[in-house]
């Protein structure tokens, strides 16, 4: 091979985690680190004229901005380069390059757009700019699709700068790697880089990456990758573990001891923050061949166990499984629930003359029932009656709500009175009531289904009139403060927290509008200030 070089997309691909809201300071001192490291090409971000802003994030307004928020001195050697979605980006309105800009753009483009994305990596050539081809999955080509599209690439763009193999879900196993790189270096100009995107949804990144390396090719070769794999889902090969293996067997001289200062000064806070790395539901999305924000979804959205996600995932239908689509992901989770269907008049009618006249105490497993236990054990002692939601620790209430599989099992096997939904169980049983899901549930934009929701709609139902929350603590970044039990903890992000509790604290308002007397007998967020 010619040269072996390393693109590091930390500011760009890590930015999917965090929705490129990094803050001046972090971008500031990610690019020194990058600098000092000696990657060969930095990418700074995105480029969107709808979604772009014009400082503190690495998702720009243009490619103008990158100059003047960020990148305000260019290091001699280094090459920096930006990305565009196909669509995403009016290439008349980029400016040329001058010296003091954004040397190349990578285009990110689906297979139904490869001819319509030539006349754009056109008019960016003609504007001075290196350009990089990023077809995306490209394992989503067949091989005949793959040829035809490399013979337009040496036809009517040879002068591109790369050409990407784009592992876009982090499903290329060996074979996979074998196939497609034989197919592009046999086919495309031998003038042009070959390189190489991935993502680490089956822990093969750096193995693939070792691959391509080893791949007995004359043509040049460029690899990507993010400073502790900062990347959506499972993110990508990691550049310190790249640098350091390039520096071992290919006499590169990378210094790796900046990124080890940013990982500790910056890179961890971030991944406290906003989790990216190998897990499970990551892994279930490459075996199921889609982009792995549908398996977040169901697994941090709405909490499945597994086995439900690995079950959703298998439904999505082929032509949805490239992009993300959130109101199909909703339309098709409500279908997987509402296809279990009961008749629940009989368990509705039951409940509500067992709660007629009564007080009701709703316990949620929130952190604040273990250090309020005290309290909430002396107002059981009063004439009410208890609800437990989804609760896993030992508080003697008198029925158990839950909508989790895990814990309706273990219930029933503790001979508990249990409440569940239909989605869960259909066959009442003893101590079993079920309800029937969709009948239950709170739709907007997204699917309510909490155990919270369906058991305060329940009680609204039926005409209680006086409810006392437990637990009902709100949502936090630091998933250790969220649940009394470590288990049923799952991370979010500052924006998935502010979303739920606004919408937690809004529903529960509601109920009080209609003349129902709330109170809180542990800390909550959703407290009324009047």
């Amino acid at each position: 091979m010619n040269s072996i070089k390393v693109l590091d997309v930390t500011l760009r691909d890590g930015g999917c985690v965090n929705n490129f809201n990094f803050g001046q300071i972090y971008m500031e001192k990610i690019l020194a680190a990058q600098e000092a490291s000696g990657v060969d090409v930095i990418e700074m971000g995105y480029i969107d004229e709808n979604k772009g802003s014009t400082s503190g994030r690495t998702q720009y307004l243009n490619e103008q901005v990158i100059s003047e928020c960020i990148l305000k001195q260019k290091k001699q050697g280094v090459t920096y380069v930006a990305m565009m979605d196909y669509g995403k980006f009016n290439v008349d309105n980029l400016k040329n390059r001058t010296k003091d800009s954004i040397d190349g753009i990578r285009v990110a483009f689906h297979k139904k757009n490869m001819r319509d994305f030539i006349p754009i990596g056109r008019k960016i050539i003609e504007k001075g700019y290196m350009l990089f081809i990023q077809p995306m999955i490209t394992l989503r080509y067949t091989d005949a699709e793959l040829i035809e599209f490399i013979e337009l690439v040496n036809t009517e763009l040879p002068d591109a700068s790369g050409f990407y193999i784009v592992d876009s879900f982090g499903e290329m196993r060996p074979n996979d790697m074998s196939r497609v790189l034989n197919l592009v270096d046999h086919n495309l100009i031998p003038s042009m880089t070959l390189g190489f995107h991935s993502h680490n949804n089956l822990q093969m990144s750096y193995s693939n990456a070792c691959a391509l390396l080893q791949f007995p090719t004359n043509r040049n070769l460029m690899l990507d990758s993010s400073i502790m794999g900062m990347g959506k889902g499972a993110g990508n090969l990691n550049t310190e573990l790249l640098l350091e293996h390039l520096n071992l067997y290919y006499g590169k001289q990378y210094k790796i001891s900046p990124l080890l200062e940013v990982i500790d000064k910056v890179i961890n806070q971030l991944h406290s923050e906003f989790y990216w790395g190998y897990a499970p539901e990551y892994y279930l999305s490459s075996a199921n061949h889609c982009t792995p924000s549908y398996a977040g979804h169901f697994y941090n959205r709405h909490m499945l166990p597994i086995d439900q996600v690995g079950e959703l995932l298998s439904m999505i239908d082929e032509g949805k499984k490239i992009s993300f689509d959130k109101n199909y992901a909703e339309e098709l989770y409500r279908k997987y629930n509402e296809t279990k269907t009961v008749d629940d008049t009989k368990t509705v009618e039951e409940l509500k003359k067992s709660f007629q006249g009564k007080k009701v105490l709703v316990v949620a497993p929130g952190k604040s029932i273990v250090s309020h236990r005290d309290k909430i054990e002396q107002y059981l002692q009063n004439d009410v009656i208890s609800i437990g939601l989804n609760l896993t620790i030992d508080i003697n209430v008198d029925f158990l709500l839950t909508t989790r599989a895990d814990v309706f099992e273990k219930a029933v096997n503790e001979g508990k009175s249990v409440i569940t939904t239909s989605n869960v169980s259909k066959g009442a049983r003893g101590n079993i009531k079920i309800l029937d899901y969709k009948k239950w549930i709170d739709i907007d934009e997204r699917t309510h289904d909490s155990s919270s929701v369906i058991c305060l709609n329940l009680l609204k139902y039926i005409g209680v009139k006086d409810i006392a929350l437990a637990g009902f603590d709100g949502f936090s970044v630091n998933i250790n403060e969220n649940y009394a039990d470590p288990n049923l903890r799952r991370p979010v992000n500052d924006e998935q927290a502010n979303r739920r509790n606004s919408y937690y604290k809004s529903f529960i308002h509601s109920l009080k509008d209609t003349g129902i007397n709330i109170s809180f007998i542990t800390p909550s967020l959703y407290e009324f200030n009047d």
